[in-house]
This record gives C-alpha cells, sequence and structure tokens, in this order.
C-alpha cells in the first residue's frame, strides 16, 4: 500500500507546531506502526489467547483504567512527525520496531487485565499486591532487585502493582524471551509463574469487558502541536539542584595547567550524555537535557577545568548527570562514592 501523502509534510517546525491535532488527517490504520499492532495480535493468538486490544492514535502512551484498549502516540505514525519529536524532545519513545513492540506488549497487560478484571482475583493481588494502591510521584528504584522483571527503562516494574503486573506479562508474551530459564534464580520467576496460570484460566475465552472507547483520541483534539510540546516542557521543567556546585567542584577539582573548560567538554558531549542518562534513567532527553544546560551554565560561571583524560572525565559526567537526575525527577537518594 502506498504511503499516503499529507500537505503538512513540507512544513518547517515552526509552521506545523500551529497545527491542530484533529487536523493532522492521521489514521492508525495508514500509519507505520498498524503493522507492529497485527505483529502483537499475532503474538497473543499463538500464547491462545482471544483477547485483541483496539489501539487508537492519541498524544502517548496510555490504557485507560477499565478500557481494554491501547493510546499509541500520534508520532509514530508518521516520520515527520517523528522528526518533530526528536527535535522537541531530543528522543522518539518507541521509535524503533523493537522499542514499540515492548511498550505495546507493557501497555497489551494493562488492557487484558481490564478486559478480564485480572487484579479482582486473589491470585493477581497475591503476586503483585494492591491494585488500587495510590501512585507515587517518584519511587526509589532498587536496581540489583530480583524480585521484579527488567523490560522496560528504570526498573519501571518496581513503580506500582499494576505496573508490575503489566511489565511480567509483557516478558511472559515476547516470544522466544525463554523467562523459565532467564529468571530461574529469581524471586520473580513467582510472579511469572503466575500470569503463566492466570493465562491458563482465560486462554480461549472471551472478554467479559469489551468497551472500545478511545480515550483523548486525536482526532478530537484540538490542541495545537505547539501547545502539546509546551505542557510536556512544562511537566519536566528544571530548577537547578542545591547541591551543584559541590558536585561539579569533585567532578573538576582545581589545580594548575591549561585544561580544557569544563563548560566546553560538557558541551561537545551534549548528545552523548543525554542518551546515556537517559537509556539509565528513562526520563525524557529533552529533561535531562535542561538539568545538563544547568550545569554547563554553572561550570561556566565556577570556570572550572577538565584536568582528567577525556574518556575518563566523560564516565564521570555520566555518572554525575545520572545521579543528579535521578534525585531530581525520581526523588531517590544516590551518592557517588570513590574508592
Amino acid at each position: 500500500m502506498a504511503r499516503r501523502r499529507y500537505p503538512w509534510e513540507r512544513l518547517d517546525d515552526e509552521r506545523l507546531l500551529e497545527l491542530r491535532f484533529k487536523d493532522l488527517g492521521l489514521t492508525l490504520e495508514r500509519s507505520p506502526v498498524a503493522k507492529r499492532v497485527a505483529r502483537l495480535h499475532g503474538e497473543l493468538a499463538r500464547k491462545g489467547l482471544r483477547f485483541r486490544p483496539h489501539a487508537w492514535l492519541s498524544t502517548g502512551w496510555f490504557s485507560p483504567d477499565g478500557v481494554p484498549g491501547i493510546a499509541i502516540p500520534f508520532y509514530l505514525a508518521h516520520p515527520r512527525l517523528a522528526r518533530l519529536e526528536r527535535a522537541q524532545m531530543y528522543d522518539v519513545e518507541g521509535g524503533t520496531e523493537l522499542a514499540c513492540l515492548r511498550l505495546l506488549r507493557h501497555e497489551t497487560g494493562h488492557a487484558l487485565d481490564s478486559a478480564y478484571r485480572l487484579h479482582r482475583r486473589r491470585a493477581w493481588r497475591d503476586a503483585f499486591g494492591d491494585w488500587s494502591a495510590p501512585y507515587e510521584n517518584a519511587y526509589t528504584p532498587r536496581p540489583y532487585s530480583r524480585h521484579y522483571v527488567m523490560h522496560l527503562d528504570m526498573w519501571y516494574a518496581q513503580s506500582h502493582p499494576a505496573e508490575d503486573f503489566a511489565e511480567t506479562f509483557a516478558v511472559w508474551l515476547q516470544p522466544r524471551s525463554d523467562w523459565r530459564r532467564r529468571y530461574a534464580r529469581w524471586p520473580a520467576l513467582k510472579k511469572l509463574l503466575a500470569v503463566d496460570a492466570l493465562m491458563q484460566t482465560i486462554a480461549g475465552r472471551a472478554p467479559p469487558v469489551r468497551s472500545r472507547e478511545q480515550t483523548e483520541r486525536l482526532s478530537s483534539l484540538k490542541e495545537t502541536l505547539g501547545e502539546h510540546y509546551e505542557a510536556r516542557r512544562r511537566r519536566t521543567s528544571v530548577h537547578r539542584p542545591a547541591e551543584v556546585d559541590p558536585v561539579l567542584h569533585r567532578l573538576y577539582p582545581d589545580g594548575p595547567g591549561p585544561f580544557e573548560p569544563a563548560a566546553s567538554f560538557l558541551r561537545r558531549h551534549r548528545a552523548q550524555l543525554r542518551r546515556a542518562v537517559g537509556t539509565w534513567t528513562g526520563v525524557y532527553r529533552h529533561a535531562i537535557d535542561r538539568l545538563l544546560e544547568e550545569m554547563i551554565q554553572r561550570a561556566d560561571e565556577l570556570d572550572l577545568k577538565r584536568r582528567r583524560p577525556s574518556a575518563e572525565a566523560l564516565a564521570d559526567a555520566i555518572a554525575v548527570l545520572t545521579v543528579q537526575t535521578m534525585n531530581h525527577f525520581h526523588g531517590s537518594r544516590f551518592r557517588l562514592m570513590r574508592r
């Protein structure tokens, strides 16, 4: 099928940001992500499940409580919008086929839970906890815990019982994940076995909840793309951390010699720092860039210099920025330890 042409494809970013979502004319069926949704349905069929989540385009990834479906971000529906997303946020969540499928499997876990009301079952509660527990604004992950599966970034299974189930289901669903062997010595295996048992109870059964609701459907949104990105940046706004000065002084201690300005070093490696820290923390790269800009400005104001070899200095900068990001956005309390 030939790709549909849109009148806004050749607009520059400034003019594209003036358009409303409803005026984009996008449909999921004629987008590149449609094949990935079809692949997801095939994975569910091979597991013997009748459930097929309906999907629609919206402003982000989510599955509303009680709705057995998945909202998929608009920027995955067209390469031009993916480029805009990267320009605005420095990242495209789900932009590759692998990343998209991982997110689809995760959101399917939520949708399937809604379709069969699984969280009401005792077996679900015994394995994952209280589905109705409030979500915290921030959580402190335990990177080395083996009580949770590893699927999305930032140890997301640890954030809430509902996310723990969705992550565990995603690992169970993933073809060739070999979860029995991979998690053989982990306490998380009990959760995977619980999911496996739950899936056996619904295999071949139609879901009792069949709502086709499409929350925040793209074609109904009057918000402009510019307003959307402005709101996202506001939600990830950065204020200079109070502890940034001592951190920077440890990273770039005083000493003699004509060394490179620390601000210039950080600026030169900005993209690499943003990418590395984003991978480890799960924080939007736009937000990391804002935090990094504060560090660069302060390093310039303090006239700090890089005195260690470039590779070592870069590794240290990644570690420092990761800790600053974790503490700022996740409410964590990590410290850097020197041997």
